[in-house]
């Protein structure tokens, strides 16, 4: 075990309906504890612990809750005591536009917009609460998913519907995968060597896939609405579809609307099409095997992924007043060198310039850019770091 001693360290909590993911991040984010507890309310629940000099314990916690899960986390933190936590919370409405301190409204808005967000939501409220049980006295911060978005216009946010909607029942774009798209143009910002204001396409793509164009370090537009259903082809969620899809689908195939969101969230995109996996790596994998039965659909669902995010990036770049470049994450977007070319030779009208070596070389972890002196636009892969940005902007508002 490690005797390093983490110099104020910020807890990042992610509750989901029966998780949760936990980081304990340094003030300087050169040291960091993480773990994932699983399973709860079952039999089956455990704790999977990462102390500081990486090794990894699992602590079965049979039936355990959320709050017994904390208990057991808060045990194995062991002298690491958090100065603060920071929840990671995926919807904050038309309210919240930056992260905020846990009050007693706060949670009962993010209670009353599980409308809005009903699996995720509720989990991230109980872990809150739960926090709050067990230790009284701790700061406790939510960072919001949709905070960062909330810089968009309205010509970016409203849905061309009866503004009745938008103001009574506030239906409009809210944006996600926020934290990530801050971080990320926060990053390219500190490493690019042009001269600000910067304009970023920021392109995080893995099983949830989203893309924002960022300028000055504000959402100007971005890719997902309402839900994290619209946009981009994702590992199983459709992305754009015409939204008559499912009044077609109650018609024709009888299929309610719970069955029918679950097709369009579960079971479509990269698994739908490919029929095989939501996973980019076994699709580009058995697109690439020509003795596959399944190639060919593979290779329509590589192809597809593409087309979708190089379209959504070039068509982003019209809410930038300047294009810096482009910011390419998650697990696909860190990892395939493959997919990066081929969403870069969709925006062929855009004279970038990939430098194939640098471009190889990318990926694991790996950060740095990948065009050419001659490149009109900056290229670059950086691995994002939400927990990171949730503990920042939480010793932000406490003022730690």
């Amino acid at each position: 075990m490690s005797d390093t001693i983490i110099t104020k360290p910020t807890l990042v909590v992610n509750c989901g309906s029966s998780s949760i993911k936990y980081a304990l991040i340094s003030e300087d984010n050169q040291h960091r504890i993480t773990g994932l507890a699983e399973n709860l309310g079952l039999d089956d629940a455990h704790i999977v612990h990462k102390s500081l000099d990486g090794t990894k314990t699992d602590v079965h916690i049979p039936g355990a809750n959320h709050k017994a899960a904390l208990v057991k986390i808060m045990e194995l933190l062991g002298d690491q005591s958090p100065i603060a936590v920071g929840h990671r919370v995926v919807h904050g409405g038309r309210e919240f536009s930056t992260a905020e301190k846990v009050t007693p409204h706060v949670i009962e808005e993010v209670k009353r917009l599980k409308a809005l967000a009903p699996l995720h939501n509720p989990a991230n409220a109980t872990g809150i609460e739960a926090v709050q049980a067990i230790h009284p006295d701790l700061p406790q911060v939510v960072v919001f998913d949709t905070a960062f978005h909330q810089t968009m216009p309205p010509k970016a946010f409203r849905y061309a519907i009866p503004k009745e909607m938008y103001e009574t029942d506030f239906i409009r774009r809210y944006g996600f995968h926020g934290t990530s798209h801050a971080y990320l143009s926060e990053r390219a910002s500190k490493l690019t060597k042009a001269e600000g204001p910067h304009g970023w396409l920021v392109a995080h793509l893995g099983n949830g896939s989203s893309a924002t164009a960022v300028y000055n370090g504000e959402s100007l537009d971005t890719s997902m609405g309402l839900t994290p259903l619209e946009g981009l082809m994702m590992g199983t969620r459709c992305g754009d579809v015409d939204p008559s899809l499912h009044i077609h689908l109650k018609r024709t195939l009888g299929l309610n609307l719970e069955e029918i969101d679950t097709i369009l969230n579960k079971e479509s995109g990269l698994l739908g099409v490919s029929g095989v996996s939501n996973d980019m790596r076994t699709v580009e994998a058995i697109a690439n095997n020509d003795s596959h039965p399944h190639q060919k659909d593979a290779q329509l669902a590589v192809e597809m992924f593409c087309y979708r995010a190089g379209k959504y990036l070039a068509s982003l770049s019209c809410a930038l007043p300047d294009l810096t470049g482009i910011v390419f994450s998650g697990g696909i977007g860190e990892n395939s060198a493959t997919i990066r070319t081929r969403i870069l030779d969709v925006m062929r009208h855009f004279d970038v310039e990939i430098d194939s070596s640098k471009n190889d070389a990318l990926f694991g972890g790996g950060e740095g850019s990948f065009h050419t002196e001659n490149s009109r636009y900056e290229l670059w892969v950086i691995p994002t770091d939400e927990e990171f940005q949730i503990a920042q902007e939480t010793r932000k508002v406490l003022g730690l």
